[in-house]
């Protein structure tokens, strides 16, 4: 498609003979991404389109209890320390951003009253500055007024040092202005081709400036708000037991009609992702389950009862494998792991590369994981236009042993393989959980043919994903080896996604291991490619910077990506919900309701 075919679509959208959907659907057909196609959209002038919902919304309330089961249940409720997507999501049942992520990559309006665009003077021309006008009377649950203080606030709080924002990657490199009570304009040092960050999605979601003010840089983890939220969204909250039970109940003054249709909410946390799918799917006794990590086997026979149905969303989440750069052994100034050390044997590429060959992906993919893990060779695998081609993934336990023995790594009589007396010696960790367990004990069996002595652990889900920084086996600190987890994706724009690898955002005990690097990877072209990004407009250009960046750190094989993990929860037949992969579960739990 040349530039004379795109400016005359972009005109038929702004005359109304083609959709805004379709435009983006013409677009996805060469390789555009949904979030590009709607900034081009944007650019020119062409308006954005109204919030949609999945179903009609029922005119009455009084809908009952809507009742959801967390596994992993939520152990904090403050957005801005929100280590996991079960803290996110707790979080988001209260609180609210300005816009949220729907399911086709497009931008829907929240706590703003419209989503920025070129025509109504939201976005600079020069690329600098977006300009959000806030929705006028919301009210947070307290009854105080939501302005454009507090968006501010928001700003000022996650940027400090000393708070150490899970959220400050977003905020520390823009500046953030009032306009007025209800207008706030967000600036960039240079042109920004993703603006949709600050104040957006799950990085987004807004506390109060008028109980947090009080409680902010070294003093934000003593607010009595962080376990007790006072958001604006559809539920108010009214009980929170960390990592068991968070109650909410309708908020009748709510900023969209006739919402919620709820008259509680009750998030239950704990037990595991197989009996959470039975308490949905066999026993009808909740309304929706998140993240079924479970065998793909026993999904379909739970769905054959007839009673609810699986849901899966592409996104860009990943089940994948980190090999440490540091010493997690070695405490240094009172820190392990710190990054003035290096890994005693996983600093040797070959060590890395036969670990990677010892990962059978596509007997995890075919044994375990069905159609909630497609085997892949990416960390970065959507959407499309971002996905390299260049990534390619072998299972081999013979090349392995080739590799070790080329490196020097000498078998001793127990069969372990060594080297200047370090030995191939591993603890593996991740969070207890039946697909998990079961992917440790394949690779443990092939590092051991290969020599290679690993040691599997497993850590209750509460604590592993906890935000508890005085707990020793979070993921963050990355005390072991080799760890695996699931990332998500909640953006259609890989931005946030692929700051996970860059040199600043290194897990420190300085930034209370709330650095998004937690592998501690430092490569200097990766940072460049991702500070190029950032000012890329010309979005063929900017998706070679990403995939430059995915081929870096998989060719690293510090990171080993194992399957892809489309969004798969549960949910009774009779259960109406908006989903999308690219926002949190409760992105629009506003939007959710029960059949007639």
């Amino acid at each position: 498609m040349n530039e004379d075919d795109l400016r005359q679509m972009i005109g038929r959208v702004q005359r109304g003979s083609l959709s805004r959907r379709g435009f983006v659907k013409r677009m996805a057909a060469v390789g555009l991404t949904a979030p590009m196609a709607t900034q081009l959209l944007a650019i020119a002038g062409a308006a954005p389109a109204a919030a949609q919902t999945v179903t009609p919304y029922p005119a009455r309330r009084g809908g009952g209890a809507l009742k959801v089961l967390y596994w992993q249940g939520a152990t904090l409720l403050n957005p801005h320390f929100a280590v996991g997507t079960k803290d996110q999501d707790g979080s988001r049942a209260f609180y609210e951003p300005l816009a949220g992520w729907s399911q086709d990559g497009t931008l829907e309006p929240v706590l703003a009253a419209e989503i920025p665009s070129r025509e109504n003077g939201g976005l600079a021309e020069d690329g600098r500055s977006v300009t959000w006008k806030l929705k006028r009377g919301v009210k947070w649950h307290d009854g105080q007024d939501f302005t454009a203080d507090d968006a501010v606030f928001n700003w000022e709080y996650a940027k400090d040092p000393a708070t150490a924002s899970v959220t400050t990657g977003s905020y520390r490199d823009v500046n953030v202005v009032k306009v007025d009570d209800y207008t706030v304009r967000v600036e960039f040092e240079r042109p920004t081709p993703f603006w949709a960050d600050a104040f957006v999605g799950s990085r987004g979601m807004l506390i109060p400036k008028h109980l947090f003010k009080d409680y902010t840089g070294a003093k934000s983890r003593d607010a009595p708000t962080n376990l007790r939220p006072v958001g604006t969204s559809a539920y108010r909250f009214t009980e929170f037991q960390p990592g068991d039970m968070l109650r909410g109940e309708a908020n009748r003054n709510y900023h969209m009609p006739n919402r919620p249709f709820f008259d509680t909410l009750e998030v239950k946390g704990g037990g595991d992702a197989v009996s959470a799918a039975r308490a949905v799917m066999q026993t009808g006794e909740f309304d929706y389950a998140w993240n079924m990590q479970v065998e793909d086997e026993i999904l379909k026979r739970l769905e054959a009862n007839g009673r609810g149905k699986v849901n899966v969303l592409p996104g860009g989440g990943i089940e994948f494998i980190q090999l440490h750069t540091r010493d997690p052994w070695t405490e240094v100034e009172g820190e392990r792991a710190h990054i003035s050390t290096t890994h005693p044997t996983l600093s040797d590429p070959a060590v890395r590369q036969a670990l990677a060959l010892l990962c059978d992906r596509n007997a995890l993919e075919q044994f375990i994981y069905g159609r909630g893990g497609p085997a892949t060779a990416n960390f970065l695998n959507n959407p499309p236009r971002f996905r390299s081609e260049n990534m390619k993934f072998e299972f081999s336990i013979a090349k392995a042993n080739e590799v070790l023995d080329a490196a020097g790594w000498v078998r001793g009589r127990d069969g372990i393989r060594a080297k200047d007396g370090k030995r191939l010696k591993f603890v593996y960790q991740t969070s207890i959980n039946t697909p998990r367990q079961r992917t440790q004990a394949v690779i443990k069996q092939a590092a051991q043919r290969a020599g290679i002595d690993i040691e599997v652990k497993a850590v209750t889900a509460s604590v592993f994903f906890s935000s508890d920084l005085a707990n020793p086996d979070t993921y963050t600190k990355f005390w072991s080896d080799i760890q695996m987890y699931t990332t998500t994706m909640p953006q259609a724009d890989p931005q946030l996604f692929m700051n996970q690898y860059v040199s600043w955002e290194m897990s420190t005990k300085a930034n209370s291991w709330q650095g998004r690097n937690i592998v501690r990877w430092k490569n200097d072209e990766y940072d460049a490619a991702y500070r190029a990004a950032e000012g890329e407009l010309d979005p063929v250009k900017r998706a070679a910077l990403f995939i430059k960046m995915n081929d870096l750190i998989v060719s690293s094989n510090h990171v080993i990506p194992l399957v892809g993990r489309p969004t798969v929860s549960a949910s009774l037949n009779t259960l109406h919900h908006k989903l999308s992969a690219w926002d949190l579960t409760f992105g629009f739990l506003h939007d959710w309701h029960r059949a007639a």
